[in-house]
């Protein structure tokens, strides 16, 4: 089972342009005073935007990796579906740096935002 299925999230959507994910929140993506712990917001903001920066490459061939990621948690969360929705700001051939906004969907309150770049590498075998 890798992250993903673990935690529940889903993927809506993954282009060059566009990556969009989502995951409901439960108790399992909780810290111990009953609201979402930060490092989700960071899972959610490296997750889609290197399924983005993926959408681009021959994935039999190079990767592309997390290497940076900055986070600034904005709102709380205790319950309701977080979305991520990451852009890209620049897509090098060696280099990917993708803004990631994250909202609680019944609210749409942004609840974080992120800057994550990602390395194109050679696939490990």
């Amino acid at each position: 089972m890798n992250l993903l299925e673990l935690l529940g999230i889903k993927t809506l959507r993954a282009t060059t342009t566009e990556a969009v994910i989502e995951v409901p929140v439960t108790a399992k993506l909780k810290q111990p005073f009953g609201i979402v712990h930060g490092g989700i917001n960071t899972i959610l903001a490296e997750t889609a935007a290197s399924l983005g920066a993926n959408a681009g490459l021959d994935t039999t061939q190079q990767v592309a990796v997390g290497v940076n990621v900055e986070t600034h948690h904005l709102y709380t969360v205790a319950q309701g579906t977080l979305r991520a929705n990451a852009k890209p700001l620049h897509a090098g051939k060696r280099l990917q740096t993708w803004q990631v906004e994250v909202h609680e969907q019944a609210s749409q309150r942004l609840t974080s935002v992120s800057t994550v770049t990602l390395m194109i590498t050679k696939r490990a075998n």
